[in-house]
């Protein structure tokens, strides 16, 4: 069985798989108690062909294009971004960014694992 924490982390990558972003991005907000991040198609100038950033002083996550919309490495990991910038300073890296999105598309993973096994009969 799944953690409540491994559920709800594999819930986000499931709506923004669907791109129902703007409903990932108010639960993750509710989850952490932050703010919600405006959300917005299209890069700013001098990104560097990026697929996506954050924008601190907007608070705004950035995608490159419509396809990025169903990107949950993207949105997660430009999302760890705005979680580290509350209070004004970025106290996050790339590598952690990284590894936070990592870990929901891990739970993600195993919580089809998990579904198959029960659906199918075979055990935990």
């Amino acid at each position: 069985m799944l953690s409540k924490e491994d559920s709800f982390k594999a819930r986000i990558v499931q709506l923004i798989l669907r791109k129902e972003v703007d409903d990932a991005l108010e639960a993750l907000s509710q989850h952490y108690k932050v703010d919600v991040p405006r959300f917005k198609v299209g890069m700013p100038k001098k990104t560097g062909g990026k697929a996506g950033c954050y924008v601190p002083n907007t608070k705004t996550i950035h995608v490159a294009s419509q396809e990025r919309l169903g990107d949950p490495f993207v949105i997660l990991h430009e999302f760890y971004h705005h979680l580290r910038m509350q209070g004004g300073k970025h106290k996050g890296t790339e590598k952690f960014a990284n590894r936070y999105a990592e870990e929901f598309l891990t739970a993600f993973q195993n919580a089809h694992r998990y579904s198959f096994r029960v659906s199918y009969g075979h055990g935990n």
